[in-house]
């Protein structure tokens, strides 16, 4: 099939003037775990194009009747996001519908996994979904869309990829530029790309010596000093953990090394990840329930900083709140989203638990609580006010400051007793430039809720 036998539907051209009009009208998104606050995102598909990383999650909503499966997951399309500063997110809008491929069946809400590569002056988009002609009658197939430029549009192929069946597509292209397609369905698979990506250029691999027992899914594959990385989720016990696997082929043989993230610790059933490079840094991105705690199939996604040994192997993957990325001081800084926290009387709840994405509170219970956040880039400039939205039946006093919990005092804001939420100034002093960590500590036997914490400059040096 050529890129030219694609017919564009009238469905299509309404979709590619929306995308024009998103990428005048973007929303962008805080730093901070998790990354995307006004959507449910998973299985991220994070890429460096042009400077800038790009990802590719599964968009999940919430079934209804007569939409979606209840009590499973429920996918309808796909959003790509972009950022220069791993802070700043940018929502590029929808880029492919179960509605706008043909191939696909328009009520299986099951556009799952997916991999965007760039070769050939193309961005090509790999999803799974469940086809509607019974010819596709055997489970989940993987289709292409294409595209000029990485946020779309993306132009679906009408037919899926042939002799390929399964989930989580994932695209790996080697040194010599040959593509490779590595994709799941209770195991893992690999075929090497034809030179137009759209269509496999060899006979399937199994690939081996990876854990037999338990559910191996969600390929993610990258080389690093000659080493080739297999990455995947694999339920060992009852909730997916992120394991690896090394060789030096991509097409294996490969040998079990370790784990990158332990399972959940609140339950979360799947885990899905990729790995990137960029700007000297090595990054894991992967999902959490985070805005929906009791329900994890309504997933967000998070990244945390990934480290190598001198051996090559990969150091486990402690997940955190706090994410990576700077945050600017004048900035309403979410501090629920810490960096460490006192072992006691310090608890996160949600703003509103009707509406998890209005985010989330910090409780200080007892005197001496504390909770620290890192990454605070005041720049060049003088703050001279710390500004707080803070909520305080009884009042009290919260104490700012720098580094540590014994650090120098910048700030002593008093808080007024009532029953709403107040935004409070105070003057501030010993800030100092550059970035810095911020420690928010309770001074007093009182209850307060902080939703967020700025500062305010008044001249610049």
């Amino acid at each position: 099939m050529k890129i030219s036998d694609i017919h564009i539907t009238i469905f299509q051209r309404k979709c590619f003037l929306i995308s024009l009009i998103v990428l005048v009208t973007v929303n962008h998104s805080r730093s901070q775990n998790p990354v995307i606050r006004d959507q449910f995102t998973a299985d991220p598909s994070a890429r460096v194009f042009n400077g800038k990383v790009y990802v590719y999650p599964s968009h999940d909503i919430p079934c209804t009747e007569n939409r979606g499966r209840i009590g499973w997951f429920c996918m309808e399309d796909y959003h790509v996001f972009s950022s220069e500063n791993l802070t700043d997110w940018t929502d590029h809008g929808m880029i492919v519908s179960q509605e706008n491929v043909k191939w696909v069946n328009p009520a299986s809400y099951s556009m799952w996994a997916t991999d965007c590569i760039y070769k050939n002056g193309k961005y090509y988009f790999y999803f799974p979904s469940r086809a509607k002609d019974s010819l596709y009658d055997k489970g989940f197939m993987i289709g292409v869309a294409v595209s000029d430029f990485p946020e779309g549009p993306f132009i679906p192929q009408s037919e899926p990829i042939k002799n390929v069946q399964g989930i989580d597509p994932n695209v790996f292209i080697d040194k010599d530029g040959q593509a490779y397609l590595y994709w799941s369905e209770r195991k893992i698979f690999v075929a090497r790309l034809a030179e137009n990506m759209l269509e496999l250029a060899s006979e399937t691999l199994v690939i081996d010596n990876l854990p037999t027992a338990g559910l191996i899914e969600g390929p993610f594959m990258f080389e690093r000093n000659g080493i080739y990385y297999l990455t995947y989720p694999h339920v060992a016990n009852k909730t997916e953990r992120l394991e690896y696997a090394t060789g030096t082929n991509p097409m294996g043989p490969f040998k079990h090394a370790g784990v990158i993230m332990d399972e959940s610790p609140t339950g979360c059933w799947t885990n899905h990840h990729s790995i990137i490079h960029y700007k000297e840094h090595w990054y894991l991105f992967y999902h959490h329930n985070d805005l929906s705690p009791i329900f994890d199939k309504n997933r967000s996604i998070r990244i945390d900083s990934l480290f190598f040994n001198e051996d090559g192997t990969i150091r486990k993957v402690i997940p955190t709140l706090r994410g990576v990325g700077i945050t600017d001081a004048s900035r309403q800084i979410e501090i629920d989203r810490y960096s460490q926290i006192s072992d006691t009387g310090v608890s996160i709840a949600f703003l509103d638990s009707l509406d998890t994405f209005k985010g989330w509170k910090t409780i200080l219970e007892t005197k001496g609580s504390w909770l620290q956040y890192n990454g605070v880039d005041f720049g060049n400039k003088n703050f001279k006010k710390v500004v707080i939205r803070v909520k305080s039946k009884t009042g009290g006093i919260i104490l700012i400051r720098l580094n540590n919990v014994l650090g120098p005092l910048v700030a002593k804001v008093i808080v007024p007793s009532g029953d709403t939420w107040n935004i409070v100034e105070t003057s501030s002093s010993k800030l100092q430039y550059g970035v810095q960590n911020i420690v928010v500590q309770l001074d007093e036997e009182n209850i307060i809720q902080i939703d967020w914490i700025s500062f305010n400059s008044t001249l610049t040096r």
